[in-house]
Order: structure tokens, then sequence, then C-alpha cells
């Protein structure tokens, strides 16, 4: 008996995907009376089928999400139905997310790109998830199978950089012992992430452009051009419009790369995901080191909950490791990295304070937080600019010598900030 053979054109539907399924299942009740060339033809529809199925699957739920909604001006949804519309559509996100409506406003346009293959450019500063949320583009899109290749363009040397985006031939300089492909082409078929976009220069971004323009790039030490089909998905936390005015970023490949922008929060404009973010990570960090998930004391969980994070989840998350492999059952204080026990110390000691102020008139307790709140600013702002008191005086619109004046209130000191000191984990 020969299998039937259907065709993979036409529009799907899931009436028709249910009767082609059908009909392969009846072809695999004769597989005893199959040759091999038959089973391997059967085979092979099943493959196709699988692939129709999936880009249904991922194509048809966007399309029937926008079918439904209303013609006019939308309202409103609270950010819960919001976070569980996205789920509901088989959302796919690797880590944890809350209600918090700027996310939900950045993961909504993610999920509406992934579809398409126009390029993306990711916003955010250093440490919030850039390369995550290219890795939803990614996989919610026709492309999830395909390879996800990421670059750090700021981590190639200048004279290696072509060879590491397009490859080169055997031969096309010293070291080059053979034939070897670059990103671009290991990305084919798949998604290519260029990470610190705004690292790459001008003579990179030269051929980078070509790369857009005409989908086809050449090892360095070959005149053959190579075709190659993969979605670019950048990001940066530069001004890249700043780095344009200045002659540091071309124009044309700026308008180019953002076709399609993503801005991700950083932490300190999402602390009601602070809890959810905490609880998943000493998790995972008790699944890879193989034991139970650490508890925390109620002061440092309070001291958590109000850092400044400067920088981001990945700061958040370097934390929680630390302490999960230092600490044994129970973490407090005294397992922070040793640049945050001051901090944590502070904070312990302000509650302690606000617990002491009654009966204290109002006037008081307002000058009381109000020398919290200017020596945590000054904290944190020295922190930023790595020490450096002009840079901060600029950035806050201070005079440098009143500037100076309430560092030497506070009893700090500008150089116990420089070269990343106070950030360190």
């Amino acid at each position: 008996m020969k299998p039937f053979v259907f065709g993979s054109s036409g529009t799907a539907s899931v009436g028709g995907l249910l009767e082609r399924i059908e009909i392969l299942r009846a072809s695999l009740r004769w597989s005893t009376r199959l040759d091999r060339a038959e089973i391997q033809s059967v085979l092979g529809q099943c493959n196709v089928l699988r692939d129709e199925v999936m880009r249904f699957s991922r194509s048809t739920r966007f399309a029937d999400a926008r079918a439904l909604e209303p013609l006019g001006p939308v309202p409103e949804q609270p950010a819960v139905s919001r976070r569980q519309a996205l789920l509901d559509r088989n959302f796919v996100f690797e880590g944890v997310f809350g209600d918090n409506p700027k996310l939900l406003e950045s993961l909504e346009i993610a999920e509406r790109a992934a579809p398409s293959d126009l390029p993306v450019l990711i916003r955010g500063e250093s440490g919030t998830g850039k390369e995550l949320m290219a890795r939803v583009v990614h996989s919610n899109g026709k492309r999830a199978d395909g390879p996800f290749i990421s670059v750090n363009c700021g981590a190639i040397p200048h004279e290696l950089l072509e060879s590491e985006l397009f490859g080169h031939r055997k031969g096309a300089f010293t070291g080059a012992s053979a034939d070897r492909k670059g990103k671009f082409e290991s990305a084919d078929g798949g998604t290519i992430f260029l990470d610190e976009i705004g690292e790459l220069p001008l003579h990179g971004q030269v051929k980078l452009l070509r790369v857009l323009q005409s989908q086809e790039i050449q090892r360095v030490g070959s005149d053959a051009p190579i075709r190659v089909d993969a979605r670019i998905v950048a990001a940066t936390n530069r001004d890249l419009l700043q780095m344009v005015r200045e002659g540091r970023f071309r124009e044309d490949l700026y308008y180019r790369l953002c076709v399609i922008e993503v801005n991700v929060p950083p932490l300190r404009e999402r602390r009601d995901e602070l809890p959810l973010l905490i609880d998943f990570f000493c998790v995972e960090a008790a699944e890879k080191l193989e034991r139970n998930p650490l508890a925390l004391t109620a002061r440092l969980q309070a001291f958590l909950l109000s850092y400044f994070y400067p920088g981001n989840i990945r700061e958040l998350r370097n934390v929680i490791y630390r302490m999960s492999c230092l600490a044994n059952a129970t973490a407090d204080l005294e397992h922070l990295p040793s640049q945050l026990r001051a901090d944590a110390e502070s904070h312990c000691q302000e509650s302690e304070g606000a617990e002491a102020t009654t009966g204290w008139s109002l006037s008081e307790v307002r000058k009381a937080a109000s020398e919290t709140a200017e020596k945590r600013f000054l904290v944190e702002g020295l922190r930023n600019v790595d020490g450096r008191v002009m840079e901060l005086a600029k950035r806050s619109g201070m005079n440098r010598s009143h500037l100076q004046t309430l560092l030497k209130k506070h009893g700090l000191r500008s150089r116990d900030f420089r070269g990343g000191a106070s950030t360190r984990a």
C-alpha cells in the first residue's frame, strides 16, 4: 500500500490539520507492509506536518488575539489581567515576571514583534535583562527552532571583528589555519543578538549595514558572497541618537536597527516585583547548588526590599547566589557582600530609629527623614559616577563646593567609591 501524500500548500486550519493527522495515522497502521522508502516518506510527511502545526500555532495565536480586539479605543486592562492574557497565549518567557505595567508593556511589544522578521532594538540599563528580552522575541517567533547566537560587540577586539562576525578562509591572516564560520552564518535560519551595539566601531558599523541591506556576507579572505537569513535583535545601554549627533554612530544604521523599539525598565521602577524575584532566585540558586532554598531573616528581607540596586536584576541575582552559597539554612546581614553591609546596618538603624520617633514633632520627623534621604541620594550618586564628584555635581545640577560640603556632612569620601569598589559583589 502506498501512503497517502498530501501537499503543504493552502491555508491552514484546525480541521485541515486534524484531517491530515488522521490520514497519517491510517497510513502508519500499514507500516508492517511498507518498504523502507515508503516509511521514510511517511516520516518526512510527519516532519512537514509538525512544522506546519508549529507555524500555525505561533502565527494564529497573535492573529486571533488581535481579531478579538474592538476597533475603537481599547480600555486599559488591570495589570493582573494583562499578565494572565500573556500566559493564556502560551507566551514563552525564560524566568519570572509580575504585574508591573512598564514591564508588561515591553513584553507585549516583544510578543507582537516576535512573529515578524523586523529588526528590534532593546534599550535598558546594564543588568536589566536585555538578552532575556531578546530571547522572548526569538522564542515566541517563527524562528524559535533555529539558533540563537549572542554576540557582545564590546568584547570583540577591533582587529578580529570581521572574522568573528563573518568568518574567514584558511590562510586569510596569520593564525587562520582553517575555514571558519562567523556568527552570522551560525545564526542562519535563527536570530543573532548584537549586545552592546553602541560599542561597535565605525568600520564595523559599515560592514553591519551592508549585511542588513544585502542579506549577504563575505568571509575574510574570500570574494564569494554567502547568503544569510538571520533576524537582527540589537541591544544597548547607551543613547544611540546622541551618539549619532556626535558622529560616533551611523544614522543610517540606527534607523535600520530601530524598526521596533523595546525598553526594559530598571529594577528601581519595578520594586513591586522584588518579592517575586527574590523568591525566584532563591529557588533557582538552590537547584543549581543542590540544596534547600535559602531562608532570609526579617531584617535581611527588609533591606533587600528597600535597596536601590544600581546593578539591577544582575546585582540582585548575584547577591542571592552568593548568600545561597555561603550561608547555611538561613541568611542574615553578615552574608551580604562587604560593600552592602554598611548600607544594610544603616538601614536597620534607620528602622530602629523610626520606631524611636514616637512622641517627636512633625518637623523633627521630617528633618530626620530628609537627612536619611539626602545621604542615600549621595551614596547612590557616587556609585553611579564611580566616585567622580565633578560628574555627580554636573548630573545633579549642584555647585561642586556645596556638594563637597554635603559629603563632609555625612562622612562620605569620594575615593571610597572609585574603581567600582562600592558595587562589586
